[in-house]
């Protein structure tokens, strides 16, 4: 296939685009480099068709969209502390940049994978999470869930294309995804830890700490959404995509400090000092991924122990040789 990915240069997208080209597949990325980075894609140099610019540019979408088999649309404003200081941004690039991709894969019916994500669950706490769940979403007030919102939203514009337009869309709702390339710039736990952590400086764990999360490596998210793309059988349908294997973050970042050999402490600070009052946080958030693992007889699994070295490693290559932390996306 020919395969649009949006957001193709961040984190998660770049190794998608890594995944695809190994398959054989044509890529085609669209980014604005907000948060991605060219470094990102050195590895597929020559192997993919890079175009700059906005998934908000409805022009140059519906041009791409006109030359593809598929889509993967990655493209969107992410990240804790992204979110709460630029939250207007949050909520037009994600809402008007999914309108603008689905619109311009009526006339095809495109197939689309829509990245979404597992804020959508919101302060519930029947866990795990499942896809049936009933969403429960904090307060519009609370800037926190504009995020959550606009995805949710995006979840529903898709559906409504589906519906109305014929469009084969599969949402795929990601829980942490943690590995090489990922950058704590906009408030990612793991490699902030890690990058801490070299430097011998303290780690800062928001709240007691006791909340819990569960990291899934970049490597297998990726495999799982190559899966949920290229299976019809995954089209119409949500899918929890990430690890339901369990950990505090305290003890996560416990776990890097000894990965890292490092002197630094682990201080507790309170979530009003770190995002301002008000900040309303999850204290578990565990997907159910059976759904996925009967589709696509998959899901991640990599112990939490190996991603932890994997980015240790990988920042110490990039320290050794002088790069700075990359950038990316969740």
């Amino acid at each position: 296939m020919r395969v649009l990915v949006t957001g193709g240069a961040g984190f998660v997208g770049s190794h998608l685009c890594e995944r695809l080209a190994l398959d054989g597949h044509s890529v085609v990325v669209l980014d604005d480099l907000s948060t991605g980075s060219l470094e990102n894609l050195r590895s597929l140099e020559g192997e993919v068709d890079f175009r700059l610019g906005s998934v908000t540019d409805r022009a140059l979408v519906e041009e791409l969209a006109q030359d593809v088999d598929a889509v993967a649309h990655l493209a969107a404003a992410v990240g804790v502390r992204l979110v709460i200081d630029r939250p207007l941004r949050t909520i037009e690039t994600n809402v008007n940049g999914t309108q603008v991709l689905l619109d311009a894969c009526v006339e095809r019916r495109t197939p689309v994978l829509l990245a979404s994500t597992s804020e959508v669950y919101g302060k519930s706490v029947q866990t795990p999470f499942r896809e049936t769940d009933d969403l429960l979403l904090g307060p519009p007030d609370k800037t926190r869930w504009s995020y959550a919102c606009s995805k949710a939203l995006d979840e529903c514009l898709a559906f409504a294309h589906a519906a109305e337009n014929g469009i084969p869309v599969t949402v795929a709702r990601l829980f942490n995804t943690v590995g090489p390339r990922q950058t704590g710039r906009y408030g990612m736990v793991l490699p902030t830890f890690v990058e801490r952590a070299l430097r011998g400086r303290p780690l800062t764990v928001h709240g007691s700490g006791l909340q819990t999360r569960c990291f899934a490596h970049v490597t297998d998210v990726a495999e799982a959404l190559f899966g949920l793309l290229t299976h019809e059988s995954a089209r119409g349908e949500v899918f929890n995509v990430g690890s339901d294997q369990e950990i505090s973050v305290r003890e996560l970042a416990r776990l890097v400090v000894e990965s890292c050999d490092s002197s630094s402490e682990i201080a507790l600070i309170p979530y009003d000092e770190a995002f301002g009052p008000g900040f309303e946080d999850v204290h578990r958030r565990v997907p159910d991924v059976s759904k996925l693992r009967r589709t696509l007889g998959f899901a991640p699994s990599t112990p939490v122990e190996d991603i932890v070295r994997d980015v240790v490693e990988d920042r110490q290559r990039a320290r050794s040789t002088g790069a700075p932390a990359p950038t990316g996306r969740e």
